[in-house]
């Protein structure tokens, strides 16, 4: 016993049995995933073979991917911006900026794509305007299509783009920033060749977590989709729910976290993840 107290300290045995359970929590369902989609109707890699006999699933995942990295770009675009203001303000106008960022988080993604929906439709506010002023002479399609869905998904997903670059924007010394235009470095050159490679790691957790978070996404695309627009979260609920096909929701599911394993491997060979997302540069 003396021997193991001098290579495992006493702390991990108390908190042993919490992190065993939240293992098997975790854990379980994963390997219970990955087991029914080569398990389920039949065992083979059948489900697997469903991406090459046509083209219905191959167009899901791409539409999926391809909304995924479209609402990622403007995401990290629109939070890069927000949080450089944040940074860059007076305190008073950063805690009102924070506050109503914080708050966002608060509203439900239910009552957000309805707001959209309201917003956005052929007698919504926006259309109405438009045509009371002139613009436009029909109402514009907004809805039921893949730009009221990136519409919703880019709003949801801002905060969550803004809270990591904040964070890195804020660990940044002001004197290095003071130190390159002392040194005849323009605007533009400071932030091109200093500002922008420092908050890269906040850059590159952002965007990380945008992604990730839309690839499951269900509510926005079903709502403002209208069914036209289906993704992988939507047609892996209609299989295990209407079809019943779970080898095939899993099969999807799957797919999606070995993607998102493989992105997270893919970035550890160019930089240090424990830097990405917060931890220390050694």
């Amino acid at each position: 016993m003396q021997a193991l107290n001098r290579h495992i300290h006493p702390g991990w045995l108390i908190i042993a049995p919490l992190m065993l359970m939240v293992v098997a929590l975790y854990l379980g369902p994963i390997l219970n995933i990955l087991w029914l989609s080569v398990t389920d109707p039949e065992p083979g890699f059948s489900n697997y073979a469903k991406l090459t006999e046509g083209d219905a699933l191959i167009r899901i995942v791409w539409t999926t991917v391809r909304i995924c990295i479209i609402t990622t770009l403007f995401s990290v675009i629109f939070g890069y911006s927000i949080a450089y203001a944040m940074v860059h303000c007076h305190q008073r106008q950063k805690t009102y900026m924070l506050t109503l960022l914080l708050v966002s988080f608060w509203i439900s993604i239910l009552v957000r794509t309805f707001a959209w929906l309201m917003l956005l439709g052929r007698k919504g506010l926006v259309n109405v305007t438009l045509e009371d002023i002139g613009l436009i002479a029909e109402p514009v399609a907004f809805m039921r299509n893949e730009l009221g869905v990136l519409i919703g998904m880019v709003h949801y997903m801002i905060p969550y783009a803004v809270l990591p670059l904040l964070v890195s924007m804020q660990s940044i010394d002001q004197r290095v920033m003071d130190a390159s235009r002392n040194l005849g470095a323009s605007g533009s050159q400071t932030f091109w060749r200093v500002y922008l490679p420092m908050t890269m790691p906040g850059l590159v957790a952002s965007t990380l977590l945008v992604f990730i978070l839309s690839l499951g996404f269900y509510v926005t695309p079903a709502v403002l989709g209208g069914g036209k627009v289906l993704m992988v979260a939507e047609y892996i609920s209609v299989q295990l729910l209407v079809t019943l096909k779970w080898g095939t929701a899993a099969m999807l599911a799957a797919i999606m976290l070995i993607g998102v394993l493989v992105m997270l491997w893919i970035m550890s060979r160019f930089m240090k993840l424990s830097t990405v997302f917060g931890g220390a540069a050694r």
